[in-house]
């Protein structure tokens, strides 16, 4: 990823908390006809020093064998973007942008399909995304809960490399970042006003975050 040093990232707690906090990821593998991807949930789990991402796509998805043929992968965090006007600088001569948070995870697959690693896979994804939905899990029928697990493959990546970009007017004057929060604050789109918050989370703009 191309990351002019004005937008890079290299504290790992502020890239692993974005990682978390965008979970549905772009999951990237090369093929013999070229890259393929898919749209997936993750969590994201540490060991000592190593970060893992697990989660799972449908056995119908060719995808798994493709990391199974070949384990280099890129998985894709994408977080709050917006359209920036350049009717927020304070010089005229200026030109349209637009904001964005990413992290790019590369990393060696693993898959598996026994029952037991795709439960402890699930133990893990439910109390993420919904934990009161461990209860109802649980008290499906285990013909059930066995034929659904027939129907996916399970990933673990260990990670080798991360990459965070964040690109919120670093490189603009403090009241320039004021003028573009206070003007994305107010949209009624999420994406958009999740980067003005984004900007303020990293201390950008005339008022800093407080701590």
């Amino acid at each position: 990823m191309y990351i002019p040093e004005h937008f890079r990232n290299e504290d790992r707690a502020e890239t692993l908390a974005f990682m978390r906090a965008n979970p549905f990821v772009i999951l990237v593998s090369q093929t013999q006809a070229g890259p393929f991807a898919t749209h997936v949930p993750v969590v994201i789990r540490e060991s000592g020093d190593r970060v893992l991402i697990r989660g799972h796509v449908a056995k119908a998805n060719p995808h798994w064998q493709y990391l199974q043929a070949d384990p280099h992968s890129l998985v894709i965090f994408h977080g709050p973007h917006a359209y920036i006007s350049p009717s927020n600088y304070e010089i005229r001569e200026s030109v349209p942008t637009w904001n964005y948070g990413a992290v790019h995870a590369y990393g060696e697959v693993r898959t598996y399909s026994a029952p037991a690693e795709l439960l402890s896979m699930l133990h893990d994804l439910i109390p993420t995304f919904e934990a009161a939905y461990g209860e109802q899990w649980a008290s499906l029928s285990e013909s059930y809960r066995q034929r659904m697990l027939s129907h996916i493959v399970g990933f673990e990546i260990a990670v080798t490399r991360l990459e965070a970009k964040f690109k919120l007017s670093q490189n603009r004057t403090r009241q320039e970042q004021q003028n573009i929060i206070e003007s994305l604050s107010t949209s009624s789109d999420s994406a958009v006003s999740g980067t003005a918050r984004l900007m303020c989370e990293h201390g950008l703009g005339v008022k800093k975050k407080e701590g």
